[in-house]
C-alpha cells in the first residue's frame, strides 16, 4: 500500500512539473523609458509673404525662417525654455533681417497648456530716413537715430515717409491652448510691448485661436495628416513720439506734431495645412481692415508709388490734398513649407 501511494504521488509530481511547463511564461514589462529632462526643438522654413499680424515684413516677397530652442523639463508638466530664430525681411529702414530671442515657461494643467514669456525682435542693420534736420519730425539726430538718408526733401525715396534706424522691440506675451479632444482645440492669446517698434507708441494684441485636426485615417495610411486653424485678433496702439508727426492738417483730424494715434486695427487668418513626418506645408488667407492710407502712416512702406485723395486720412495727411496708400496691411495668401524636429525624437 505505502509503495502504490509513493508511486501515486511520484506520478503527481512528475506530470504536474510537465503541465506547468507547458504553460506560457507572462513577460516581464518593459522598463518605463527614462525621464529626459533635456531636450532641444529646431527647424526652419520658406514663406511666399512673411506676415505678422496681417501685415507683411517682407513686402509681399518670399522669407525664409530658422530657429533653434533648448528646453529643459522640470517635469511632464513643466518646462522652461529659451530660443532664438531669424527671418529675412524687408523693412523701410533697409533692415534685412529680424533676430528674435525669446524665453520663458510652459505650464499644463489638464486640459491646459499655458505659455508665458518675453519675446524680443531686433532688426539690425537699419538706417534712419528722415527730414534731413528740417523739422523735429523726422529728425533723425534729435531722436538719437545716427545719419540721416533720407532723399531730399526728406524721408523715403519717391513716397517721403519717414523711418527710424532702430525699430527693434520687446513683448511680454501669456498665451493659452485648450485641448477639447483629439480633434479640437482653441486659444486665448495676449502680447503686450511698451513701445511697438520703436514708434514711441505701446502696443497690446489680443487674439483667440481654433484648430481642427482630421483623423489620423483621413489618408489611410499614408501618414499624410490634415489640419484647420484660424486666428481673430486685434491690434491697440497708444500714441507715436514726433519723430512720426504730422503738420498738415485734414478734414479727418490732425495736425499731430508730437506723434500721431497709431492705428489700431483687426486682423484675421484662415487655413488649412497638410503634415508629413516633420514637414508641415500649411497655405493661409490673411487679412485686417486697415484703409490704405493708414496702413501707410503705420508701416513707413518704402515700396507704395500709388498716391489718390482717397488716401488721405487724419495721420496720413500727404500734402493735405493727396497722400500714399500702401497694399502691406491688406488681403493676402500665404504659402509656408516648414520642417520641425526635436533632439528627444527625431535624433535618437
Amino acid at each position: 500500500m505505502k509503495l502504490m501511494v509513493s508511486l501515486a504521488a511520484t506520478f503527481a509530481m512528475l506530470t504536474g512539473s510537465a503541465m506547468a511547463a507547458d504553460l506560457p511564461v507572462k513577460a516581464k514589462a518593459p522598463p518605463a523609458p527614462a525621464f529626459e529632462p533635456w531636450d532641444v526643438a529646431f527647424g526652419g522654413g520658406i514663406v511666399s509673404d512673411y506676415l505678422f499680424r496681417g501685415v507683411t515684413q517682407s513686402a509681399h516677397k518670399p522669407s525664409v525662417a530658422a530657429y533653434f530652442e533648448p528646453r529643459f523639463n522640470v517635469n511632464k508638466d513643466l518646462q522652461l525654455y529659451v530660443g532664438t530664430s531669424a527671418e529675412s525681411i524687408s523693412f523701410p529702414n533697409r533692415a534685412a533681417a529680424e533676430v528674435d530671442i525669446y524665453g520663458g515657461i510652459r505650464p499644463t494643467v489638464g486640459m491646459f497648456a499655458f505659455d508665458l514669456g518675453l519675446w524680443g525682435y531686433l532688426y539690425p542693420g537699419g538706417q534712419c530716413f528722415g527730414s534731413l534736420g528740417t523739422t523735429l519730425q523726422g529728425n533723425c539726430a534729435a531722436f538719437d537715430q545716427g545719419l540721416d538718408f533720407g532723399t531730399p526733401p526728406g524721408g523715403l525715396p519717391i513716397n517721403g515717409n519717414f523711418a527710424k534706424k532702430n525699430a527693434s522691440f520687446y513683448e511680454a506675451y501669456g498665451k493659452v491652448t485648450i485641448t477639447v479632444n483629439d480633434q479640437w482645440s482653441v486659444g486665448f492669446n495676449e502680447y503686450y510691448s511698451p513701445n511697438f517698434l520703436n514708434l514711441g507708441a505701446w502696443g497690446d494684441y489680443a487674439s483667440v485661436t481654433a484648430k481642427w485636426t482630421a483623423p489620423s485615417t483621413t489618408f489611410g495610411s499614408s501618414g499624410v495628416g490634415l489640419y484647420v486653424s484660424g486666428e481673430f485678433g486685434r491690434q491697440w496702439f497708444g500714441t507715436s513720439d514726433a519723430f512720426y508727426g504730422t503738420t498738415i492738417g485734414t478734414a479727418f483730424g490732425g495736425p499731430f506734431p508730437n506723434g500721431i494715434p497709431e492705428p489700431s486695427y483687426y486682423t484675421w487668418n484662415i487655413g488649412v495645412g497638410f503634415t508629413y513626418k516633420v514637414f508641415t506645408l500649411d497655405l493661409r488667407y490673411s487679412d485686417t481692415n486697415l484703409s490704405k492710407g493708414n496702413c501707410n502712416a503705420f508701416t513707413s512702406d518704402y515700396t507704395t508709388t500709388s498716391s489718390s485723395p482717397g488716401f488721405v486720412t487724419a495721420i496720413n495727411p500727404g500734402n493735405g490734398i493727396t497722400a500714399f496708400g500702401s497694399n502691406w496691411c491688406g488681403a493676402a495668401g500665404i504659402a509656408r513649407l516648414s520642417a520641425d524636429l526635436t533632439a528627444m525624437t527625431n535624433l535618437k
